[in-house]
């Protein structure tokens, strides 16, 4: 397995960078040897003084050494213990009964193949399912810490698995609404919106730590801005909020052109700076996206790896979305804490925040409506005692309690859940009251005991006072 690593990681120590300035040079093939910290003295240093002995120099310039794979448990992998993991086996799958004769093939220690058996039927009882060799590679270049050891859980490839189907379908949804559309979105008038001008600024700073976390070698930060850009701000905000502009009949056509062309351009550049790490998927992706943006090339392995100023930037839109996002993610707590259905439109209303919020809410409502299921956003001219809140920024948002509950269902929940805290209650503190218990329990026992009546009184006076405002309802 850490052969297999060092394999995994060995791309992304030869890549073909573009902007071959000086500080780059040293990614040549012949420059970097990559290698556990275990053999350093057995074959590296070997090498390093052979090198010296018979060609007056070093057959490498640097030494990329990563940590050590080990199992879930922290066991280093071995034949005897029967925890290796082929990673052929973790790419095409394998059943059961293959993997257990796998392990139990060959042993030096035959008497041991009842006990890997059993093991083998705990940690995998259906097998391996098959996570493809994507998902396998950007596993391990998130997991190429600067530690000694690697804790490896099949866990964790099925998360990047998902992480593939998701680029897969923000493609198809890209692809969608661009064939959808009568719009030529390479010679077409573009006007580029709000939405357009923060993704192509938060990718641009993306791509500059990628630059960086290759650079100096920390594969597992290059993949973690990937990543966290790619689900987080690509695909959970912006294919949302390209919605609002594709679906509205009040968009301009300019304004249509300029999000499909954004929404492909992001995607494109997007590709190739995934491919080091994906790089199955994204040549299938690119075969068919690059097209569409004038982008021709036989392979993306041979088009030009990112860079930041390929993106135009304008910071100043990055608090304004920032803004928008915790409006509309403070409507969706409420609709969470409350089991709100995400259908069910809401009427909301505001109160204090500053001059520029205010400005931010008038420019982007069609944003905040759309995505937080909003049916009507009104300024609350007086104290709102009965309502829910949260904030954004300065800016109090304000859901009334009779939009969002049945006020006598609520009372009786309430009723019903303080009932249960006041029993809970009693019995702490009659615990407490007993001298047995308090002398004679571990005193760590009886700091819990005293805590969780602190927590069960504070508890029952937040719910006292939610049912003070229920009643209020229905007075």
């Amino acid at each position: 397995m850490d052969t297999w690593f060092s394999s995994a990681l060995w791309p992304f120590s030869t890549l073909g960078w573009p902007d071959k300035t000086p500080e780059l040079e040293k990614f040549y093939p012949t420059n970097v040897l990559v290698t556990g910290f275990d053999i350093i003295f057995f074959w590296v240093a070997r090498m390093i003084m052979m090198g010296l002995k018979f060609m007056d120099d070093v057959p490498f310039k640097e030494v990329y050494i990563h940590g050590l794979v080990r199992d879930g448990e922290g066991q280093k992998m071995s034949k005897s213990k029967g925890n290796i993991l082929d990673p052929i086996d973790l790419i095409d799958g394998i059943n059961l009964d293959e993997l257990i004769k796998k392990r139990t093939t060959g042993l030096m220690q035959p008497q041991m193949a009842a006990k890997i058996e059993k093991v083998t039927q705990k940690h995998f009882p259906e097998g391996i399912e098959p996570y493809g060799t994507d998902a396998l590679r950007f596993t391990f270049a998130s997991l190429a810490t600067q530690g000694r050891f690697i804790n490896f859980e099949t866990g964790r490839i099925q998360g990047y698995r998902n992480f593939c189907n998701k680029l897969w379908n923000a493609t198809r949804y890209v692809m969608m609404n661009v064939e959808s559309q009568s719009i030529n979105i390479n010679d077409d008038e573009k006007a580029f919106g709000l939405a357009e001008r923060w993704i192509t600024s938060k990718f641009s700073d993306v791509i500059a730590a990628t630059h960086e976390g290759m650079r100096t070698y920390r594969f597992d930060l290059a993949s973690q801005a990937l990543y966290e850009f790619t689900w987080d701000e690509y695909c959970d905000w912006y294919l949302e909020l390209s919605k609002t502009t594709l679906n509205s009949e009040q968009t301009s056509e300019e304004e249509k052109c300029g999000t499909l062309y954004t929404l492909l351009n992001v995607l494109e550049t997007l590709l190739r700076a995934l491919h080091p790490f994906i790089p199955f998927i994204t040549e299938e992706l690119w075969q068919r996206v690059a097209p569409l943006v004038n982008k021709e090339g036989d392979s993306i392995m041979l088009a030009a790896f990112p860079k930041a100023d390929e993106l135009d930037t304008d910071t100043g839109v990055v608090e304004e979305i920032e803004w928008i996002k915790t409006f509309i993610m403070g409507v969706r707590r409420i609709r969470a804490e409350r089991d709100i259905a995400p259908s069910k439109p809401l009427n909301v209303f505001v109160r204090n925040g500053t001059s520029e919020e205010t400005e931010w809410l008038n420019k982007n409502e069609s944003y905040i409506k759309t995505l937080g299921k909003i049916e009507s956003i009104n300024r609350a001219e007086t104290e709102m005692e009965d309502a829910v809140m949260v904030l954004a920024g300065e800016t109090s948002i304000l859901v009334p309690l009779t939009d969002i509950i049945n006020p006598e269902e609520e009372a009786k929940r309430l009723n019903k859940t303080i009932e249960k805290l006041e029993k809970e209650k009693s019995g702490l503190e009659n615990k407490l009251s007993n001298s047995n218990f308090v002398e004679r329990a571990p005193e760590d026992v009886v700091e819990g005991a005293k805590q969780r009546l602190a927590d069960t009184l504070n508890e029952i006076k937040t719910y006292q006072e939610q049912l003070k405002s229920i009643s209020r309802l229905l007075d």
